[in-house]
């Protein structure tokens, strides 16, 4: 493994176990708070863990002696591009290299290349202050590559960006991504998608999923990870054909994959799309009826999506205004056990 991270900081409720492969991009995700942004922090070498170890391609930086952040061929590119304001693009990109003592000549030429490998060889010779958010990100991508880190961090990435300009600069990522080892947080499903190998999901400082990308947002086994996916999920014991949380919810479904036994931990998932809205609880053919509150009404696409906490309906605009739905409306959420997929936790 190039990437070994197991640390604790207590103060930030954070115990987590990271591992990544030579030339793998992984993906951080998670709720706020859950810990990403200080598991970055560790491997940076910006945040010391109360007990644990970081290797980086066998070499310990968290021993007796830690080593810090200069010395540890670690690139963190965070939501901001913190360029230097005095610098121009070409110089910023420069730093990297001059900082490891290359001549000023050879940091050039490595810069220019690298401006040219993210799109930005024409504002070689623009500040910050004429730059814009995405021009500037895109900088900042070329500054951290220039450096050649053994280990690139990308906090969010994207995050600060018009959605105008988020699209091309996922596009560069994808492709200078490409062999190298990275971890890269963030709350983006597509970011997920198309920029990593492999997705570890964080909640209160644990991690709780991992897999696959296309893996873990086509069979979430957390509620975070469904939710982005755009999946309703509800987690419980399977039992009598359905699966039975500890809050009382109960939802039939269709098992797939490894066979249940009475007990075993599973989740139900199933489509937005699927649930139908009622105002009281539905009669007639075998439906799972979820009692259950309006917190939110959001547009999305040519529907509606009603959220109900972790529990998501999409129905059309006048389905919505017929119901008289608002937050605060207690509904039941039903949907057909064809419609549920069953697979173990």
């Amino acid at each position: 493994m190039t990437l070994l991270l197991e640390a604790t900081v207590a103060d930030r409720g954070v115990d987590v176990a990271l591992e990544v492969a030579a030339g793998e991009t992984v993906a951080l995700l998670g709720p706020n708070g859950a810990g990403k942004s200080t598991v970055l922090a560790v491997a940076a070498g910006l945040l010391r863990p109360d007990t644990g170890t970081v290797r980086l391609d066998d070499h310990e930086l968290t021993g007796g002696r830690v080593v810090p952040p200069h010395a540890r061929r670690t690139a963190l590119l965070a939501q901001d591009p913190l360029l230097f304001p005095h610098l121009t693009a070409l110089d910023n990109v420069a730093f990297g290299p001059r900082s490891a003592g290359v001549r000023r000549r050879a940091a050039r030429d490595s810069a220019r290349r690298w401006l040219a490998e993210v799109g930005a060889a024409d504002l070689a010779g623009r500040r910050p202050g004429e730059l814009s958010g995405g021009q500037a990100q895109r900088v900042a991508v070329a500054r951290a590559l220039a450096a050649e880190p053994r280990l690139l961090l990308l906090d969010e990435p994207m995050a600060a960006l018009d959605v105008a300009v988020t699209p091309a600069l996922r596009q560069t990522l994808r492709r200078v991504l490409e062999g190298r080892t990275t971890v890269v947080v963030t709350h983006d499903v597509l970011d997920a998608l198309l920029l990593a190998d492999r997705v570890v999901v964080l909640d209160r400082g644990r991690v709780v999923e991992q897999g696959p990308a296309a893996d873990v947002l086509a069979r979430p086994r957390s509620p975070f990870a469904a939710r982005i996916a755009g999946l309703n999920l509800v987690a419980g014991r399977w039992s009598d054909g359905a699966v039975r949380s500890d809050d009382g919810r109960v939802v039939a479904g269709t098992p797939s994959g490894p066979v249940l036994r009475e007990g075993d931990p599973a989740v139900a998932v199933f489509r937005p799309r699927a649930v139908s809205v009622f105002r009281d609880p539905p009669g007639g053919s075998p439906r799972t009826a979820l009692a259950v509150v309006v917190t939110d009404l959001e547009p999305h696409g040519d529907q509606v999506r009603v959220r109900a906490g972790d529990l998501a309906a999409d129905v059309t605009a006048h389905a919505a205004a017929e119901l008289d739905l608002a937050p605060g409306t207690p509904v039941t959420f039903s949907v057909k056990a064809t419609e549920v997929d069953v697979y173990a936790r």
